[in-house]
């Protein structure tokens, strides 16, 4: 035998398999949708570093935090294509492609974290397998705290809402503006101060963790602590991107979203009372909604939850159904 191929031969397996070491290294970006301050956007990231550590570099996740890679409408199409391996968005955005995305902003359906959680459990198969038709697989969810009602002028009845511009985010906040009798305008929540300030918005229903996130103070007065809803963020991965990871790595990645939902939840929970307190220590005047218009409120929840079954059929019944158990 050659001496020279008899040692060249080991060490071109060598390189054969840290080559093929290298190759089986996957680095996914991940599209957050907000600021890096926001406890969603931190959420994750510990997501991501926990993948790092728990697949050993097998799976390498980078944040790119506050939509710089995809905007809100964009993200689900970048995931499904590829252009992105994991996004996080707000799944009430896609409302007007299924109502089973939008259950959670259904008015009133769910005021505290408790309630949401079952409608969260309730939904969350039919919202998975709706997901995975379309090539995406359903990672976590993290709520948002719950949904208040922010103004430049104080309101005593829903009439002072009448010719309003309202900012929505999607369709069920638009639907509620104009069951409001306000005039609902589409803006995203890192353009909100400049559409207070330019007079395109006058009044927003959000979370106190937006309003931190934009300093509401510098461009709202009142807080209305009305509890109207309680939305979610979803991280969804690619389902090629994680179908080409070892069975291992595979559940590594589940195991790891499972802990950031756990962390989410609780982060939400503990998280809401202090992102009000900031709001009244900055200026607002922090306070429940008027009677009068808690209980409009009401009466817009009813009709909006019975607008959603009627789209949502059979599934929807299901989902609420199984919510009240």
């Amino acid at each position: 035998m050659n001496p020279i191929r008899r040692y060249t031969l080991p060490a071109m397996a060598a390189l054969a398999l840290c080559a093929t070491t290298a190759q089986a290294a996957e680095r996914w970006n991940l599209s957050a949708e907000q600021p890096d301050g926001n406890y969603i956007t931190v959420t994750a990231r510990e997501f991501a570093e926990d993948v790092n550590k728990a697949t050993k570099g097998e799976v390498e996740i980078k944040v790119h935090s506050n939509s710089v890679l995809f905007k809100r409408q964009e993200v689900k199409r970048a995931v499904q294509t590829g252009q992105v391996q994991v996004g996080d968005m707000l799944i009430s955005f896609l409302g007007n492609e299924d109502p089973i995305y939008e259950v959670d902003a259904v008015p009133l359906l769910a005021r505290d974290f408790d309630s949401a959680w079952k409608l969260w459990q309730a939904s969350r198969e039919k919202l998975a397998a709706r997901l995975e038709k379309q090539g995406i697989k359903l990672l976590y969810s993290v709520p948002w705290p719950p949904q208040s009602i922010y103004t430049k002028k104080p309101v005593t009845s829903m009439a002072d809402f009448k010719g309003m511009k309202f900012r929505a985010y999607n369709a069920a906040t638009a639907r509620l503006a104009e069951l409001m009798g306000a005039v609902p305008a589409t803006v995203n929540s890192g353009d909100v101060p400049q559409a207070f300030g330019t007079g395109l918005i006058e009044a927003m229903i959000t979370s106190p963790a937006t309003g931190v996130d934009t300093q509401a103070w510098d461009f709202s007065k009142y807080y209305y602590d009305v509890k109207a809803f309680i939305p979610k963020n979803v991280t969804m991965v690619n389902a090629r991107a994680f179908a080409k990871l070892s069975p291992d790595a595979q559940k590594a990645v589940l195991a790891a979203a499972e802990r950031a939902e756990k962390r989410g939840w609780e982060l939400a929970r503990a998280k809401t009372d202090e992102l009000v307190a900031t709001l009244k220590k900055n200026g607002m005047e922090v306070g429940p909604a008027p009677a009068a218009v808690e209980a409009e409120l009401g009466k817009i929840g009813a009709t909006m939850a019975e607008e959603w079954l009627k789209k949502a059929g059979a599934d929807g019944k299901a989902v609420l159904d199984a919510a009240k158990r």
